[in-house]
């Protein structure tokens, strides 16, 4: 079954459970500040790791320590859908084991 764009509700509900992430401008949005760019290199690379075997890929940039994430699925207009929920989800496992916390 195709995606399907999430309800504001829906997406009220996501975030909810997703601290320090927001709905901006059809996106689900979050940035991390890590100890140097190294760290955030390696942030980087493992949610690309994550990207790959969820197949649904978010906008990455990286500003030296800083890495920001904004998730929606273009297939569906670019709105935010479950796809996107569960790739922030598991972004935000690994973050944490980068010592990212909230």
């Amino acid at each position: 079954m195709a995606p399907q764009p999430l309800t504001d509700l829906e997406i009220a509900e996501t975030l909810s459970g997703l601290p320090g992430w927001r709905a901006e401008d059809d996106h689900l949005v979050r940035s991390y500040t890590l100890a140097g760019h190294p760290a955030a290199v390696a942030l980087l690379v493992h949610i690309s790791v994550a990207q790959e075997e969820l197949n649904h890929h978010a906008e990455l940039t990286l500003v030296y320590n800083r890495l920001g994430i904004a998730l929606n699925t273009h297939s569906v207009g670019g709105k935010i859908t479950e796809l996107d929920a569960r790739l922030a989800r598991r972004i935000e496992e690994i973050a944490a084991g980068h010592g990212v916390s909230g």
